[in-house]
This record gives structure tokens, sequence and C-alpha cells, in this order.
């Protein structure tokens, strides 16, 4: 009786040891986009933070490509021990209702927690002569328009893909090598508009040579409060966020998922890290792993209707 009680705590003191003394040696952090990408500034924000608190670096490792699935395929099949952890953002949820993906976005997961959640903005040049989501509208309905993005499956292309079908208009979709191509060209009135990040369209937006109709948030951004939604502009029910997050290989061990999501929560209230963060119009979320997976979930099944609907497909 003796030999099997020690042999018991011999046992859970095996597996309670690598949660209690995680993490012992550098963390890989998988970015799924290029340096400088919005994706990889913050990656780069949270992971000094938490190599702050772990006393352990966080290497970063940047694998672009296929539009993030090549990096978020490496995470997904890593060993769930938590020394392999990604980033992953909107076209996480998009991705898989547009292509066959070679794992599962919610089940080959450990999902962490998501780091910031921010509207894009609805950009137009001011020479396309409207000033609000109405006149826009209005002006699609009497001629061909087209709106540029990053690319199938992006955020700007999914958010303008809710807008036409909401709106009723007629609009064409012209994808670009990444958002700031695109913002340039609407700049130069080569597109009509576009769906972009503050960060992406700030320093055209401050030249006077961008104008934002609308945020697509539920509600005001705080960063530009002027601008109205494009729900209260005339389409109620409309929301999209440009969302990002930390995620790991599936099955990974509860106290060691338990101790990355409270380092990367807790790294978004360093001072300097939340002021580099919020600069662009970003708000911190740092929610729970179940919270993050539930929020999954639902944007999978947003995009999948929205998907379906347009009949957008990868060619």
């Amino acid at each position: 009786m003796m030999r099997a009680l020690l042999l018991g705590a011999l046992a859970c003191a095996s597996v309670a040891a690598p949660a209690q003394e995680y993490p012992a040696r550098p963390i890989r952090f998988i970015i799924p986009s290029p340096t400088g990408a919005t994706t990889d500034v913050l990656a780069r924000i949270t992971a000094q933070k938490v190599a702050e608190q772990f006393g352990k670096q966080l290497i970063l490792d940047n694998r672009p490509g296929a539009g993030s699935i090549i990096g978020t395929d490496m995470v997904a099949k890593a060993s769930p021990d938590g020394y392999t952890i990604g980033m992953i953002y909107t076209t996480h949820t998009a991705n898989a209702s547009l292509q066959k993906l070679p794992y599962d976005p919610i089940g080959d997961f450990s999902h962490v927690t998501m780091l910031t959640s921010a509207p894009l903005l609805l950009i137009v040049a001011p020479s396309l002569g409207v000033s609000s989501v109405r006149e826009l509208i209005a002006l699609a309905k009497t001629k061909p328009l087209n709106y540029g993005s990053a690319g199938v499956g992006s955020g700007g292309h999914m958010s303008g893909e809710l807008f036409r079908m909401m709106a009723g208009i007629n609009v064409t979709h012209i994808p670009h090598r990444g958002a700031a191509a695109a913002s340039i060209d609407v700049a130069a009135g080569n597109l009509a508009f576009q769906f972009a990040s503050q960060i992406t369209t700030q320093a055209l937006l401050k030249g006077g040579r961008l104008r934002a109709l609308a945020v697509t948030s539920a509600k005001r951004a705080a960063s530009l409060p002027e601008a109205p939604t494009v729900a209260e502009s005339g389409l109620p029910g409309y929301e999209v966020l440009n969302w990002f997050g930390v995620t790991s290989p599936a099955k990974m061990p509860p106290a060691i998922l338990s101790k990355l999501n409270n380092a990367f929560a807790r790294a978004l209230q360093y001072p300097d890290a939340r002021d580099k963060l919020t600069g662009e119009g970003s708000e911190l979320v740092g929610n729970s792993s179940a919270e993050f997976t539930a929020f999954l979930r639902s944007d999978l099944a947003k995009w999948a209707k929205v998907v379906k609907d347009a009949g957008i497909r990868i060619d």
C-alpha cells in the first residue's frame, strides 16, 4: 500500500514539475508575418515584457506566407510543451472558409489570449467628393467603384465584402501586395475606398491625402472620436474588429497555458508597452483562453457566412 502511494506521489510530482519550472529555456515565438508588419510589432512589444517576467528570452521567428498559414501551421504541429507559441490575427478565422487548411483553427490549438483589437477605418481620398458613408453608398449606386485591400481573405477584403452586401452595392475588389500599397492607390485616386488600419493610414490621414469616413467597430474609437461608426452611418449591425492574439499547440498542459496567459495579459499593463500598443487606436484585451476561443468560434461563423453569401474564392 505504501509503495503504491509513493509511486502515485512520484507520478504527480513528475507531472507538476514541468509547469512549476516552466520556462526553463528560451521560448520560440512564431510570427506569421514579415518584419515590420503590425503583427510583428505587437509581438515584439509584448515578447519583451513576457521575457522580463520569465527571465527567459522569447526568440522571435518570422515565418510569413500564404496569408499567415505557413507560420500558423508550424505552431499547430509543434510540441505542446510551452516552448513554441505563435501570433494569430484576423485572417486566422477568415482562412478557414476560403481554403482547405492543414490544421483545425480551433481544435489544433490552445489559444492563449487576445492581445488587442481595433477597428478598421473606411477611407477615401478627398478628391472622390464624398464626406460620409451614405454619400459613398449613393455614389456607388450611380457608377462602378472599386476598393482595395492587402489581398484575398485579408481583414480589409472581408470588411469590404460585408459592406458591399449590407449596402446593396456593386463594387469591385482589387487585391494589393499589402494594405499600405492599397492606401497609396486610394490617395492617388486609383481606388474609390479601402478598409484599413489606423497604423497603415496615419501618415496619409495627417497629410490630408486620405479622409476617414467611419470606423468599423460597434462604438466610436477613442483615438478618432470625430469619425462615426459604419453602423450609425446607415448600416446598423455592421461591425468588424481587426484583432491580434497569441496561440500555442493543442493539448498544452493547463498550468503552462495559465502561465502564458497571465504573462501576456500582464505584459499589456506595463506603462511603456500600453502607450505603444494603444497609440494607434488599438484597445487592450488580455482575456482568458476560454474567452478567446469563444470569440474565435464566433468569428469563424461570421466570416463563413460572408464568404458563402459573397461567393468569395481564392483562384
